[in-house]
């Protein structure tokens, strides 16, 4: 179900916005939705305090963990015989 949405603009703004709307051949209100599902997708998911958080937590933990070229190499011979994950 489709919601009314009031938002008061300056007449300069408002006339922006039709300007910009006319010369992609769209509507004001098709514009504006178009604009805030832009904004809602590049809004970050959460605070930047919260990940900072999560981020030093992980930091107190020590996971066993082999050299780069260790990893890379037991990568590429897969899995053993019998071995099915």
């Amino acid at each position: 179900m489709s919601k009314r949405l009031q938002v008061l603009l300056e007449e300069s703004e408002l006339k922006e916005i039709r300007k910009v709307a006319r010369e992609k051949r769209m509507t004001v209100a098709e514009w504006v939705r178009q604009a805030l599902r832009t904004a809602r997708r590049q809004a970050p998911a959460s605070d930047a305090g919260r990940k900072l958080g999560v981020v030093r937590a992980a930091a107190h933990h020590a996971f066993p963990s082999a050299d780069i070229e260790t990893m890379l190499a037991e990568i590429s011979r897969g899995y053993g015989p019998g071995d099915e994950r």
